[in-house]
C-alpha cells in the first residue's frame, strides 16, 4: 500500500506532466527546443497520419501489460483485442482505416458492401467478395461467417463476449449454440456460399455494428477447438498465429494465403508482429522509450513515471490522446448494505473526485471529473449532476454523505470491499485514495488488487463477487460503437447480467432502465434516441447505481521507428493497429 509520501510524489508528477504539455503546446510539437527525440512531433497521431507509408516489412514490437482477454474472436471483449484482431479476423464489415472519427465509418470487408436492408428494416443481405480465403488456401464462405457467429450462443463453453448479436436476432433465447443444436440459427440464411442473409425479429438501428465486432467474425468448423479455439485461432487475415504463450508472448507471422486484392482496409505492412506480455509497468515504459518496443498493446496511457520521463524528455513521441472511456466504481447492489440506495449515495457524496483526478494524472493529462455515466462523445451524456460534483469542483460533501449513511440505517458507517486491477496504471492508487476519502465519512473500505485479464472469471462472475464478499469494483468502460447502446447496454441492461464475463458489475435488474433502452434502440431518430438514453443516464445517477469519476485521457507513447500511426476513434483512441509498419 503506498504511503503518504508516495502519493505526494504521484501528485508532483502529475504537475509535472501538465507543465510539460502546457509548454510543449505552446511550442508546437517542440522542434528545435534541444530534445533528441526522433518522432513525428507531440500529436502526431492525434486525427491525422503520423509518419505515412506504404513500406512493407520488419518487424513490430509490442509490449502489453495484460494479455488479450481471448484470442478467440467470439470471446473477447476489451478494445485492445478488438483492435488486435484485425490482424487475423476478418467481417463482413468493419471501421474504416483512418485517424479520428472518420474511423468509425463501416466498410464493406468481406462482404462487397454495406449491407442491403428490407424496407421494414429488419431484413440485411450481404454478397461476399471473391477470393477471400482461410490460412490453409481453403475458400472463406458465408457459411463460415453463420458458423463463427453462431459460437456465441455457446455460452457455456464460449464465455466472455458482447451480447448483442444474441439478443438482436434471438431474444427470446431459444437456440441453443451449434454444439447443441446442429439445425443452426434460424434467423441466419446462406442460401449460397457467396450470400448471407439476417433476419431480425424487430428492428434495430445498430445492427451493422454488432457485426464489425469480432464476434461477427467467420469461423471454420473444422478448425473449431471450442474452448481451447483462444489458443490458436485459425486465421482470415493477412497474419496467423506463430506461437502464442498465454501470459507472455505472441507472434504473428505473415498468412500467404491471404489476398490483398480481396481485403480494402489491412494494409499489412510488418512481416512479423511481436508481442510481450509483462506485469512491469516502469520497465516496460521504459523499454519503449529506448526503442524495444515500439507500441504499447493495452492503450492505456504510460505510468505516472512514465509520463513525466516521456513529456519532459521524448514528447516528439508521445499523444495526449482522447478516449471514450469513463473511470467508475460499480456499487453492488446485491453485496449489503448497497441494496441501500442511500448507502450507495453516501459514496457519491463522500468521495473526493478532484483528488481522484490528481491521483490519475491531473486534468490534461488524465482528463475532466464526470458527471454523467455517459462520455462526453455518446448521445445520452448531459450536465445532469444531483450530487452537485462539478457545482463543488470535485470535492466531497461530507455532511451529505453523513445524513444518507443516517438514512440507510447505517450511522456509524458501514465496511465495504473494493478491487481494483494492479495492470492497469494508477488504478490501485486511485482506489487507495478512495479508500481514504470514504474512511473520513465512517464508510471503511478494504482493496483487493486484481489482475485485469481475470475479469471476466472473478469479477465478471456474479457468483465468485457474491463469494468473495466484493461490494465495489473499480475499472474504466468505453463504447464498444459510438450510440447509447453501444457504450451502456452492457454495464445497465439486467439482460446482459450473465454468469460469467458479466459486465452489469452493479448487478442492476431495474425494468425502468430496460424499457429506456427498447424505447432508445427502436428509435431511428438519433437526436430522439440520445434524449432516451438522458433519460436513462438520470435514473442510473439518481438511483446511485454506479458512480463515474474521470472522462479519462491517455499519454501513449509512439515509438520512433512506427509508420502509418493514427489514433481512431473506432477503438477508442487507440492507434489501428492493422495500419500501423515501422522503419527496419
Amino acid at each position: 500500500m503506498p504511503t503518504v509520501s508516495s502519493k505526494r510524489r504521484l501528485t508532483a508528477g502529475a504537475a509535472l506532466v501538465v507543465a510539460a504539455l502546457v509548454t510543449t503546446t505552446a511550442c508546437g510539437g517542440g522542434d528545435g527546443d534541444g530534445d533528441d527525440s526522433k518522432g513525428a512531433g507531440y500529436n502526431a497521431a492525434l486525427n491525422k497520419i503520423a509518419n505515412a507509408s506504404k513500406k512493407k516489412g520488419g518487424t513490430l514490437k509490442m509490449v502489453g501489460k495484460q494479455d488479450l482477454d481471448s484470442a478467440d474472436p467470439q470471446r473477447a471483449y476489451y478494445g485492445m483485442s478488438w483492435d488486435f484482431m484485425r490482424f487475423y479476423t476478418r467481417q463482413l464489415i468493419s471501421y474504416n482505416p483512418a485517424p479520428g472519427k472518420d474511423g468509425t465509418k463501416l466498410v464493406p470487408d468481406l462482404a462487397t458492401s454495406t449491407a442491403k436492408i428490407s424496407d421494414d428494416g429488419k431484413t440485411y443481405t450481404y454478397k461476399l467478395r471473391d477470393g477471400l480465403t482461410w490460412e490453409d488456401g481453403s475458400k472463406l464462405t458465408s457459411k463460415d461467417v453463420k458458423y463463427g457467429i453462431e459460437r456465441s450462443w455457446a455460452t457455456d463453453t464460449i464465455t466472455g463476449g458482447p451480447g448483442y448479436i444474441r439478443q438482436a436476432l434471438d431474444p427470446d433465447k431459444k437456440y441453443k449454440g451449434p454444439y447443441k443444436d446442429k439445425g443452426g440459427l434460424d434467423a441466419i440464411e446462406t442460401p449460397d456460399d457467396q450470400t448471407i442473409i439476417f433476419k431480425l425479429p424487430k428492428r434495430n438501428g445498430d445492427f451493422e455494428q454488432f457485426l464489425a465486432m469480432p464476434s461477427g467474425s467467420p469461423v471454420k468448423e473444422s478448425k473449431d477447438t471450442k474452448a481451447k479455439y483462444t489458443a490458436r485461432p485459425f486465421s482470415s487475415g493477412p497474419y496467423k498465429f506463430e506461437s502464442y504463450k498465454s501470459g507472455k508472448k505472441i507472434v504473428l507471422v505473415r498468412n500467404t494465403a491471404w489476398k490483398k486484392a480481396s481485403d480494402p482496409i489491412r494494409a499489412a505492412l510488418p512481416d512479423k508482429i511481436d508481442v510481450t506480455i509483462s506485469a512491469n509497468l516502469e520497465e516496460n515504459d521504459k523499454k519503449l522509450m529506448e526503442g524495444d518496443y515500439d507500441v504499447d498493446l493495452n492503450g492505456t496511457g504510460m505510468t505516472q513515471s512514465g509520463r513525466v520521463t516521456a513529456v519532459s524528455d521524448h514528447k516528439d513521441n508521445v499523444d495526449n490522446m482522447h478516449t471514450s472511456f469513463v473511470r467508475y466504481v460499480a456499487l453492488i447492489h446485491t453485496a449489503e448494505p448497497f441494496d441501500n440506495v442511500h448507502c450507495r449515495k453516501a459514496v457519491f457524496y463522500g468521495t473526493d473526485f478532484e483528488s481522484l483526478q490528481r491521483t490519475r494524472g491531473g486534468k490534461v493529462a488524465a482528463g475532466d471529473i464526470a458527471n454523467s455515466t455517459f462520455p462526453e462523445a455518446i448521445p445520452g451524456h448531459s450536465d445532469y449532476d444531483p450530487y452537485g460534483v462539478l457545482k463543488r469542483k470535485g470535492k466531497p460533501d461530507v455532511a451529505k454523505a453523513k445524513d444518507e449513511l443516517k438514512q440507510c440505517g447505517k450511522p456509524n458507517g458501514f465496511k465495504a470491499k473494493l478491487t481494483a486491477r494492479n495492470n492497469n496504471p494508477g488504478e490501485v492508487d486511485a482506489a487507495e485514495a478512495l479508500q481514504a476519502q470514504l474512511e473520513k465519512v465512517g464508510i471503511d473500505v478494504s482493496v483487493e488488487s486484481l489482475d485485469g485479464a481475470d475479469s471476466a472469471s472473478i469479477t465478471g462472475s456474479p457468483s465468485v463477487v457474491k463469494k468473495r464478499g466484493y461490494s465495489m469494483q473499480m475499472s474504466g468502460w468505453g463504447p464498444d460503437f459510438p450510440s447509447g447502446q453501444g457504450y451502456a447496454q452492457p454495464l445497465f441492461d439486467s439482460r446482459f447480467l450473465i454468469d460469467n464475463g458479466n459486465y452489469n458489475e452493479s448487478q442492476i435488474k431495474d425494468k425502468k432502465v430496460d424499457a429506456l433502452f427498447d424505447k432508445a434502440i427502436a428509435e431511428t431518430d438519433a437526436t430522439k434516441a440520445g434524449e432516451i438514453y438522458k433519460e436513462l443516464d438520470k435514473r442510473i445517477l439518481d438511483q446511485a447505481d454506479w458512480m463515474p469519476f474521470l472522462y479519462e485521457k491517455n499519454i501513449t507513447w509512439r515509438g520512433s521507428r512506427l509508420t502509418n500511426a493514427y489514433m481512431s476513434d473506432a477503438y477508442n483512441g487507440r492507434y489501428d493497429y492493422v495500419s500501423l509498419g515501422v522503419v527496419k
